[in-house]
C-alpha cells in the first residue's frame, strides 16, 4: 500500500497575493515549496522603490512571511531560485540575500531573463523542508 501524501495549500495576507492561477506556497509532507515572490508591498500590491537590492529586500521579507505561515524560518529553506532582469544586479542582489541566509545558505541558481512579472527587477522562488533541521 502506498503512503499517504499529504498536501496543503499555504497563504497569508501577509504577504502579496498570487497574481495569477498559483498558490502563494505549496506544502507537501515536510517540504514547502514556496512561489516566485518579487518585491511586492503586501498592502499595495506595488513593487516597492529602489531598484534590485529593495526589491530583494522586500521579496525575502514576502518569502520570510510565508515561511512562518508555513512554521518555518529561512533555516528551513534548502534551495531558491534568484531570477534577475541584469545579472549585473548580482553583487547587489548578494548583499541583501547574504541578510537572509547569514546562518544557513541554501543551495541557489540564479540567472538572467529577459523579464520579470509586473516589470520587476527581482524575483527569488525557495524550497524549504519544514520540521526540526539537524545540521550534519
Amino acid at each position: 500500500m502506498a503512503s499517504k501524501i499529504i498536501r496543503k495549500i499555504i497563504s497569508t495576507p501577509k504577504a502579496p497575493k498570487a497574481v495569477g492561477p498559483y498558490s502563494q506556497a505549496v506544502k507537501v509532507n515536510e517540504t514547502l515549496y514556496i512561489s516566485g515572490q518579487i518585491g511586492f508591498i503586501p498592502e499595495t500590491m506595488e513593487i516597492v522603490a529602489g531598484g534590485a537590492a529593495a526589491e530583494t529586500d522586500q521579496a525575502l521579507k514576502n518569502l520570510g512571511t510565508i515561511l512562518a505561515e508555513a512554521g518555518g524560518t529561512y533555516n528551513n529553506v534548502v534551495k531558491t531560485t534568484v531570477l534577475l532582469k541584469d545579472i549585473g544586479e548580482y553583487a547587489a542582489v548578494n548583499d541583501v540575500y547574504a541578510k537572509y541566509f547569514s546562518e544557513s545558505k541554501p543551495a541557489r541558481a540564479a540567472y538572467q531573463v529577459a523579464a520579470l512579472p509586473k516589470g520587476a527587477n527581482v524575483e527569488i522562488e525557495a524550497v524549504a523542508v519544514i520540521g526540526e533541521i539537524v545540521d550534519a
